[in-house]
């Protein structure tokens, strides 16, 4: 079957709505200080120093491991760290819709309390119908994004037959990337998610054996520890990521 060969998946940088969100959390806030719409999030300073770093350690890897090809979030926050994480590679960076955040809907800029306080009524049919299935009012679940992502490496392992693919999205994308190419159930995709948050730059990366796309690497911050960047992660379950 066509296809990679190897899948690289990056969160992007420090995000200014990350930095919001940790602030509403301390503060026990409903909802996060932000003026700028969900797309438009730009990166911290920390997330920028953080995108350099990965570009600089992927520059030093042998040329026959580096990535090949870059496909980003559309997203600010993520085409700013594609951009700089690719620009010591030399290569051009391709935006796909797919790989955007999730959407929030009515819950877009909440935390948790704010939504129990506000929406009552959904917060208790979210924890009915549980993290993955549980579509807020104008917005996607999990599940949703899955569909994305099906759709995205259709059309992606021909367009990038045998090439190093480099992704930068979010949080709960990359988390539903493992779900979808490890076949892995609803249960055991929470388990996962409920055990690590996944860093910002972070790198979860995927090789080639016997025809399929498996892991070897989730979550991982050497990149950024060897060059004493800032890791950041959420300490929460996020709503927003």
């Amino acid at each position: 079957m066509p296809g990679p060969s190897a899948l690289w998946l990056v969160r992007h940088g420090e995000s200014i709505g990350n930095v919001a969100d940790a602030q509403a959390h301390a503060q026990g806030a409903g909802r996060l200080k932000l003026d700028v719409r969900d797309p438009d999030v730009p990166l911290s300073d920390t997330g920028r120093s953080q995108a350099q770093a990965l570009g600089r350690w992927l520059a030093e890897l042998p040329a026959p491991e580096r990535p090949t090809a870059v496909v980003s979030s559309p997203f600010t926050r993520a085409l700013t760290t594609a951009q700089l994480a690719a620009g010591p590679l030399g290569l051009r960076v391709r935006a796909d819709e797919r790989l955007r955040e999730r959407d929030f809907g009515a819950f877009d800029g909440m935390t948790g309390a704010g939504i129990r306080e506000e929406y009552p009524q959904e917060a208790d049919r979210r924890d009915l119908l549980g993290k993955f299935y549980y579509r807020p009012p104008g917005g996607e679940s999990w599940a949703d994004v899955a569909l994305r992502i099906r759709s995205l490496l259709a059309t992606e392992a021909l367009r990038h037959d045998c090439d190093r693919l480099m992704v930068v999205a979010h949080q709960a994308v990359i988390m539903v990337f493992r779900y979808v190419l490890e076949e892995l159930t609803e249960q055991e995709l929470m388990e996962v998610d409920r055990e690590q948050r996944v860093a910002n730059t972070s790198i979860t990366r995927y090789e080639t054996q016997d025809g399929e796309l498996r892991l070897v690497q989730f979550n991982a911050v050497d990149h950024l520890a060897g060059q004493d960047e800032d890791i950041t992660e959420e300490p929460h379950a996020a709503e927003q990521s």
